[in-house]
Formats: C-alpha cells, sequence, structure tokens
C-alpha cells in the first residue's frame, strides 16, 4: 500500500455509503450500532466510520476499561494496525523487535523463529501493554466523533430486510441498519440472534500472566519450550515485560489470592533458567499478576442473521499461542467493511465478510489449539516449534 493508499484511508469519506448514495437503495447502509468497545469493537467502528457510516458504539463497562497485562503484536496485527492508520502511536507507546528466540526451559538457545518484514517499513513484531494500546484506540474513536454510551448492552434485536430494532438494557431503543456483535466471548448478540451457536469449549490449559520490569539484556520476544509449563517473554515498553506461562488448567486456581498468585507463578517457574529464571528471582507481591483458564471456539456458520453479525472474540475466540487473538479481531472489523463497500447489497457484503474470514480464523484456532494439545500431551520442543513457525508463515499472508 502507497503512502497516498494510507493517508486516503485515514481520513473520513462521508459522502460514501458502501458504494451507493443512502436515498437510492433501501439496503444500503447509512448507520450502525457496534456492541462492545473492545479492540475488534473498536476497529470496526474507526473502519465503518471512515467509509462514512454513522457509527455508534457501546460497552458494557461504565469506565470503559479494560485489564490485562501486556499483548504480543506480531507483523500480521501491526499490519492490520497500520491500515488503521494506528502504526506510529503502538511503536511509540510499545516495544519493537525483529525477532523472537527460542530457548528450552533451562536457557538453552535453540534458534530464532524466522520473522520476516511483510511489508515495507513494517516492524516483524513487538508488544504493548494492554491498556495503552487500548487508549490509543479510545483516542481515534474520539477523534472521529464517534458517539460511545457506556454502561449498555443490548437486550432485545428486531431483526428485518431494512434494519435492526434494538432495545438497549436501559430501557431505550433505537433502529440501525447494521449491528455488529464485537462484545467477547460471552456475546449478548450472540446470545439473542444466534441460536445455532455456543458458549467456547475449555482447551485444558490455563494462562498465567505478570508484568515486571525488563530483564538485563532482553532484545527480543523469548519462548521457553520443553517443560510442561511453557512460558515466554514480550517487551511492551523500554522498560517492561509481560511473561506468560500455560499450565494444566486445575479449577482451584481460578480461586486464589494474590498472595497464592505469587507463591504459585514462582513455584512453577523453578526449573527454569535465562530470562524466565530472572524474573522468577525477582519478582515481587507488588507485580501484577493473573491467571485464567483458557476457551476456544470457531463457531458455526453463519456468521450473520439478516443485518446482525458477529466478529472477534463473539464468533472466532482463540487461545494466546499465536498472539493473534487481537489481530485477528481487528483484522475481521477491517474486512466487515471492505466488504460491505464493495457489494451491492448487505447480504453479498456480509457473506463475503464472512467467506473471507472463515478459513483465516479456523487456521489459527486449529493451531492454536493444537500446540497447546502438544503441550499438554508432553512433546518434543520441536513439535511446538514447526507447528508454530507454519501457522505463523501462513498469517504472514494477506488478509
Amino acid at each position: 500500500m502507497s503512502a497516498i493508499d494510507r493517508k486516503n484511508l485515514s481520513r473520513p469519506r462521508p459522502s460514501l455509503i458502501f458504494g451507493h448514495m443512502a436515498e437510492d437503495h433501501i439496503g444500503s447502509i447509512a448507520t450502525a450500532l457496534v456492541v462492545g468497545g473492545g479492540i475488534g469493537g473498536m476497529a470496526t467502528a474507526i473502519s465503518l466510520t471512515e467509509r462514512g457510516v454513522r457509527t455508534e458504539l457501546i460497552d458494557l463497562d461504565p469506565e470503559w476499561r479494560v485489564y490485562g497485562a501486556g499483548i504480543t503484536i506480531t507483523g500480521p496485527t501491526l499490519r492490520a494496525y497500520r491500515r488503521l492508520g494506528l502504526l506510529e502511536p503502538i511503536k511509540q507507546a510499545g516495544a519493537i523487535t525483529n525477532k523472537t528466540r527460542l530457548f528450552r526451559f533451562d536457557g538453552t538457545h535453540l534458534h530464532d523463529l524466522d520473522e520476516p518484514v511483510i511489508e515495507e517499513g513494517l516492524p516483524a513484531t513487538g508488544g504493548i501493554m494492554r491498556p495503552v494500546l487500548h487508549r490509543i484506540m479510545q483516542e481515534r474513536v474520539r477523534e472521529l466523533a464517534i458517539p460511545v454510551r457506556l454502561g449498555l448492552t443490548v437486550t432485545a434485536l428486531d431483526n428485518d430486510a431494512n434494519g435492526v430494532d434494538v432495545t438497549f438494557s436501559d430501557g431505550s431503543g433505537g433502529r440501525f441498519d447494521l449491528v455488529v456483535g464485537a462484545d467477547s466471548v460471552s456475546s449478548s448478540v450472540r446470545a439473542i440472534a444466534f441460536p445455532h451457536m455456543g458458549p467456547p469449549e475449555p482447551t485444558g490449559q490455563g494462562c498465567w500472566r505478570i508484568s515486571i520490569a525488563k530483564p538485563p539484556g532482553l532484545d527480543a520476544g523469548e519462548f521457553y519450550l520443553g517443560h510442561d509449563n511453557p512460558c515466554g517473554i514480550t517487551a511492551c515498553s523500554p522498560d517492561s515485560v509481560y511473561m506468560w506461562m500455560l499450565t494444566r488448567h486445575e479449577e482451584r486456581e481460578e480461586f486464589m489470592t494474590d498472595d497464592e498468585l505469587f507463591s504459585t507463578l514462582q513455584h512453577l517457574l523453578k526449573d527454569f533458567g535465562g530470562n524466565a529464571g530472572w524474573i522468577r528471582d525477582n519478582m515481587t507481591r507488588d507485580n501484577w499478576i493473573n491467571y485464567r483458564p483458557l476457551a476456544a471456539a470457531l463457531q458455526p456458520r453463519p456468521w450473520s442473521s439478516g443485518r446482525i453479525v458477529l466478529l472477534g472474540d463473539a464468533v472466532h475466540a482463540t487461545t494466546p499461542h499465536l498472539a493473534s487473538g487481537a489481530g485477528m479481531a481487528v483484522e475481521s472489523g477491517i474486512v466487515l467493511a471492505e466488504e460491505l463497500a464493495k457489494a451491492k447489497d448487505v447480504a453479498a457484503g456480509l457473506a463475503a465478510y464472512e467467506a473471507r474470514r472463515y478459513e483465516r480464523c479456523r487456521d489459527v484456532i486449529e493451531s492454536s489449539v493444537g500446540i497447546g494439545r502438544l503441550q499438554l500431551d508432553h512433546r518434543p520442543p520441536q513439535e511446538h516449534a514447526a507447528l508454530l513457525e507454519g501457522a505463523l508463515s501462513r498469517l504472514n499472508e494477506p488478509f
């Protein structure tokens, strides 16, 4: 994409309503409601607004917060953020690198992942604190003057050929040409409008995360393999990192106190060398530590019902093994807007969006769950690395 194209992508085009003037075609989209103000929802609201659609965004959290440690941003995810015009602020606020290094759990270096630059001027990989990324996207939403209503979700959706009548959780209502459900793995939109779908399935693993100061000498992302509990480290700023560790899930771990989280994670790291060992020896109870069980689902098709459509974790929830959940959500928001802009009518646009996203999301989810299965089965690290590298190579392909 040329610099001119990227510049034009960042400008709203209010005269264009998906290829037609709104008054000329009853099936065109002039208004949209995005349910869910997370990464996928904001990417969708930005992409629709830049194409002239009057878009509203709602989120259940009255303070529009995000929790969590850092987030790994692979090359494909950075490419998607470049399409949103947000690459530079992410580079400035996060940490960028050109490689990921694989180690045996004891600190023995195995090899470096092949992470080629997939577009000119695009970093290979990086990381950022999730709340910082959230704020960057929120600022873009505000720049575009997208109305945001907080502490709100939907309780009823009445679909017809020309739009959707929406009932909100505060008793108010509205009518929109399109409703997008980007409201997490526990999607209210999915529960209301897609009875053929269900909640994500547990994978048998849980994920530990800790935010901590950057270990001395760390200059790339790191994976530690060959242990029952693989882990990895991602730089999120010049002086901070987050570390994740995957373990077999046990129910008791969902109810740990802060002290139990600290002592358990420190014990889980007892066999590790390298920078993972450094984190074990330098972590304190002041560091943010979190644990959650993992679940994933590629929801069955169709992903749309009339003028209601799903994206992100609501329809393609994955695990963190490929660090691609956020990237898939951003890509889906961009693709949805692109396909609706090209289509002769809404139904064709939604079908094209689903066709373009389904196999790519399937590959990410199946590869991620497959890597987790190898870990649970104690397979050699070389098998993990081969599946990881193959999946990451496919992710580099255009979306």
